[in-house]
């Protein structure tokens, strides 16, 4: 299987512009036009992954953390990241990274995780704003349902649980075509008026270009007329952590302990009980501190997530549950989703989960 279709395919799921300004998600190691004959999946990319995938010949390794987060200034061995990466090189390993953009879409990482935990009626915690678009445009009456279509089918117009949105509204288009013009209606040099209708519809921006592209292409006219407004909306879809609902309410410290076994953790940090049974739970996995506020403002019996420090759980207040399940922990259940989605997305293709346990933190 070509690189270069199993990322499309990965980047349709959680886009490459949705993770964080801090992040490094994509092809960190390898020629995205090559073939492999299979892939690794982990959580981490380390040297005993890259061994697992030269013994399993797959030439691919898809983990959720980049390896590369900063600027290197040599490769040479010196660490284990530069071992790793000079390893998978020497070996014609490929390595992606689908990080936070996987965090931040609605089936990605806290999906998995609200799975493995029971919860339902999930949705997220934190919408993002300021990654949706609309796009005005204007077309003669008589082609607006061919154009409508053909955005649609890339992904114009959805908004929540509804596709194929718009809005129209007709009036009448004026123009004069000049002498090296070659208009659709109308005669050179001489005023036309055209029948037109206004189209509206809504869209992530990171679809603009093939959108923009779908217009021209079916649209008539040598000069499209459209405008493009970057929205404030917050966008349900995208964002940080996700809440939702116990099927049934639960004793707090029996809650506490069945993340345990639903999360396959040995520890949970915890803050004192606020009531006797929990229901509304808010999680994020990986570090989630900076959540919160928006848990307590969604009215979360239980705050779960990773990496919280000791000053940070007087946060509390009294009003949540904070729960503390390791960073790792709350996210070991990623390269099975991905494995689930790749399974469905390119059945031909063969996916495994690492062995190895990449945890660089023990309990005793």
């Amino acid at each position: 299987m070509n690189i270069s279709t199993i990322i499309n395919q990965l980047e349709q799921l959680a886009p490459i512009s949705l993770q964080e300004s801090y992040d490094n998600s994509g092809l960190l190691v390898g020629d995205r036009s090559i073939n492999v004959a299979a892939a690794l999946l982990c959580v981490d990319s380390t040297e005993e992954v890259i061994d697992e995938a030269i013994e399993r010949n797959c030439g691919l390794v898809i983990a959720h953390h980049p390896i590369i987060f900063s600027g290197m200034k040599s490769l040479t061995g010196k660490n284990y990241m530069e071992r790793t990466l000079l390893k998978a090189i020497k070996n014609d390993i490929a390595i992606y990274a689908i990080h936070t953009n996987l965090d931040n879409v609605k089936n990605g990482v806290n999906k998995k995780m609200a799975e493995k935990i029971g919860l339902q009626n999930v949705q997220i915690l934190n919408p993002k704003k300021g990654n949706l678009v609309k796009l005005v445009f204007f077309c003669p009456v008589k082609v607006s349902e061919k154009i409508k279509t053909a955005l649609f089918e890339i992904g114009g117009g959805a908004i929540g649980e509804y596709d194929c949105c718009s809005f129209s509204i007709e009036g009448k288009g004026s123009f004069r075509a000049g002498e090296h013009a070659n208009p659709h209606v109308g005669k050179r040099g001489e005023i036309h008026v055209e029948k037109e209708n206004r189209i509206e519809l809504i869209f992530p921006d990171y679809l603009q270009a093939e959108l923009l592209r779908a217009l021209k292409t079916n649209h008539p006219y040598e000069e499209v007329a459209f405008d493009i407004y970057r929205l404030e909306n917050k966008w349900a879809e995208v964002g940080s952590g996700m809440v939702g609902e116990l099927a049934e309410p639960m004793g707090t410290i029996e809650f506490l302990d069945s993340l345990k076994v639903n999360l396959g953790t040995d520890c949970v940090r915890h803050t004192k009980e606020v009531k006797e049974k929990v229901k509304r739970i808010a999680i994020c996995g990986g570090s989630g501190s900076f959540l919160l506020n928006s848990a307590i403002a969604q009215s979360a019996d239980v705050f779960i997530t990773g990496d919280y420090k000791y000053h940070q759980f007087f946060d509390a207040d009294g009003k949540i549950v904070i729960a503390d399940v390791g960073h790792f922990e709350s996210e070991q259940h990623t390269p099975e989703l991905i494995q689930e989605y790749l399974q469905e997305k390119i059945p031909n293709f063969a996916t495994y989960l690492s062995e190895v346990n990449t945890n660089p933190i023990n309990y005793r």
